[in-house]
């Protein structure tokens, strides 16, 4: 199958460069300046296009790795986006986080115009999308999957059919709320933690050793000890996107939110005093007393 990919960010560079290199696939990826840079992707034999369009005519299915919901509806429903000028046949991959409200809305952008949709949302982290080891949570209809799971198989170590379109997204959201939530719990203590001159290996260690002991842990740890922030590459600004987002999953539902205001506005408050590119493991420094 003909791969188009939009969006070689942090994650989708790692998408791209197993599509290639793993998968053995044609790909054909949208040039823009918010890519990674592509060197490797075009060593590989990725070919660099210049508009959506012209990556949907080059493929038979495009997957999508982007911010969020704005992003994905002006790529699927903007002047000349892909609901214009995909062929039928062609399969929309979202791996991106989005609204799930959104996504029934490009699900049918796309169906009217010949075409499938799947929400594809990934778990892990940059260096899963390096090594091709990314889980999947996808929604819609299984046997548009079945059809594009060869592809997914070249970046991914898990792809898990969840329910049907729009369900990826719901559990996605709900999987970034319980994680970053965790997170930011865990760096508030961490900085209380340092503010009282407590050893961060001895903080680690006790925590490890009880009801604390977690894969936010483990993925903090190492800023908490040493410094180093580089064991979880992932924005404060999207943390915050992903959280508002459930939020307004939450709201929608009628559902409570009390708890994910509280994160929401531990994150904003990083936000606004410039800190949107920090990593979230430096929120453990963000969060110390002045």
């Amino acid at each position: 199958m003909r791969v188009g990919l939009i969006g070689v960010g942090l994650m989708g560079h790692g998408i791209a460069r197993n599509v290639l290199a793993r998968g053995g696939f044609g790909l054909t990826f949208l040039d823009h300046p918010g890519n990674q840079p592509v060197d490797e992707i075009t060593g590989l034999g990725g070919r660099p296009a210049a508009s959506v369009a012209e990556v949907a005519a080059a493929s038979e299915v495009v997957i999508l790795c982007v911010t969020g919901s704005p992003q994905v509806e002006a790529i699927v429903g903007g002047e000349d986006g892909l609901g214009t000028a995909i062929t039928p046949g062609t399969v929309v991959v979202d791996c991106s986080t989005a609204l799930p409200d959104s996504t029934l809305r490009m699900g049918a952008i796309i169906a009217a115009a010949g075409g499938a949709y799947l929400d594809a949302p990934m778990t892990r982290t940059a260096k899963h999308a390096h090594d091709g080891t990314l889980n999947l949570l996808v929604g819609g209809e299984a046997e548009v999957l079945e059809k594009v799971r060869p592809v997914l198989a070249s970046f991914t170590a898990s792809v898990q059919h969840v329910g049907p379109l729009g369900h990826g997204h719901r559990l996605k959201l709900l999987h970034n709320y319980v994680s970053i939530g965790f997170m930011s719990l865990l760096a508030e203590a961490a900085a209380q933690a340092a503010d009282a001159d407590v050893d961060p290996q001895i903080f680690v260690d006790v925590l490890a050793g009880g009801g604390g002991a977690s894969a936010a842990l483990d993925r903090l740890a190492p800023y908490i000890v040493a410094g180093d922030r580089e064991g979880l590459p992932f924005f404060v600004g999207n943390a915050q996107k992903d959280i508002d987002y459930y939020r307004a999953m939450a709201a929608d539902a009628g559902g409570q939110q009390i708890i994910a205001d509280a994160v929401s506005a531990a994150l904003g408050a990083a936000v606004e005093g410039g800190h949107a590119q920090a990593y979230v493991p430096e929120l453990v420094t963000l969060f110390r007393k002045p």
